[in-house]
């Protein structure tokens, strides 16, 4: 066999051996049996969270068994194209072998990606939160744009979002939103977005027509279930009710629906507004302040906080993730992975798995940030 394919040959088994190791295959498969043996239970549905918890797993180990088992087998049939082919003179059989080793290259290493993601809530339904920054209009702008972008970006997952909170921007444009995504892995994958991100274009809002630099941030955190225990005293909240400014008619607007925890010890406050019943904002809040609690635990676990807050403080210049840049050249960079993209439409329409996945990938294996000097 040809040297560069042999290298592809040994690289993929390689990397599907290590992902076997990862997902602990004998494991995982004598866990699926269990699981389609509960799953023909007939009394499983009278708990219908219990039983949506179990296929909800039952289809994860089935994904990842079975995908696993197939990029071994079409490893080896590959191979035996490859051998057959050289055997015989047959370029094109060859060519089109060595063209699914390349595919079955990219597949694995999603695979081992997504085997990372194996945190204790990077399963779980995750909050995302905008917040505009520095440059006034265009920020608010920036910052609807960005809330577009991970919507569209949950969407081509086939992920559901719920708009928790929304304060719209006073000329364009949003303050600030939250929504939920619902999906599984949704905080796995989204919690590498948190972080400031930079836009710079030529403002529509400017008559002159100038390059204006805008920024806004994002917070990730997830949702956590029963299996997350989180300890919160009444006596250190403070809760407030307000009018929802917010969708959902004269109703809304005219009750105090609007719930805001603020959790006196640490300063952290959340604001749910999505319904009309202030008794399931309020379950909502709950929930939001409980996740962010935790969200917080983890990142002192990551010796992240210093840096989380810092970035938090100073919504602009020197601590963004992310530039996205639409004038006078076309380029989304990463500063801290380096990866880029030459399409910043795409990007905003929710094409984020590229960045998504090196930064995974950083956080698993190290590796150093690109400089910031070098988007202009």
């Amino acid at each position: 066999m040809r040297a560069e394919l042999a290298t592809s040959v040994d690289e993929i088994r390689e990397a599907a051996g290590l992902l076997r190791q990862h997902i602990d295959f004998d494991r995982s498969k004598a866990r699926l049996a269990e699981l389609n043996a509960l799953a023909e239970d007939p009394n499983l549905w009278n708990d219908p969270e219990r039983a949506q918890k179990l296929m909800q797993e039952r289809g994860t180990l089935e994904d990842g068994l079975h995908s696993l088992e197939r990029i071994e087998r079409e490893l080896n049939d590959n191979v035996e194209l490859i051998e057959l082919g050289e055997m015989e003179g047959d370029e094109g059989i060859v060519a089109e072998a060595a063209a699914a080793l390349a595919k079955l290259k990219a597949e694995v290493a999603r695979r081992q990606l997504e085997a990372l993601l194996s945190g204790e809530a990077d399963a779980n339904d995750s909050y995302l939160e905008v917040h505009a920054g520095a440059g006034g209009t265009d920020s608010q702008d920036w910052a609807l744009m960005l809330l577009r972008m991970y919507t569209r970006w949950a969407e081509r997952r086939g992920f559901k979002v719920e708009i928790v909170d929304e304060s719209g921007g006073e000329t364009a444009g949003i303050k600030s939103a939250t929504i939920l995504v619902k999906g599984h892995n949704a905080y796995g994958w989204l919690k590498t977005e948190g972080g400031v991100h930079r836009l710079v274009r030529i403002s529509p809002f400017d008559s002159n027509a100038r390059r204006q630099t805008s920024f806004s941030s994002v917070d990730v955190y997830p949702v956590i279930d029963d299996r997350i225990v989180v300890d919160i005293k009444e006596s250190d909240l403070r809760i407030d009710t307000m009018r929802s400014g917010g969708a959902g008619g004269q109703h809304v607007n005219k009750t105090e629906s609007a719930v805001r925890f603020t959790h006196i010890p640490t300063g952290i406050a959340v604001v749910a507004q999505g319904d009309r019943s202030q008794h399931k904002n309020r379950a909502t809040a709950w929930e939001m302040l409980r996740a962010k609690l935790y969200e917080m635990e983890l990142k002192k676990r990551e010796a992240q906080a210093a840096a989380d807050q810092a970035a938090k403080t100073d919504i602009g210049w020197g601590h963004q993730i992310r530039s996205y840049v639409l004038q006078p050249y076309q380029l989304v960079k990463d500063l801290r992975t380096g990866v880029t993209s030459g399409t910043p439409q795409e990007v905003l329409d929710g094409d984020l798995d590229p960045f998504m996945e090196a930064a995974l990938a950083q956080r698993a294996y190290g590796g150093g940030p690109a400089s910031i000097d070098d988007v202009d």
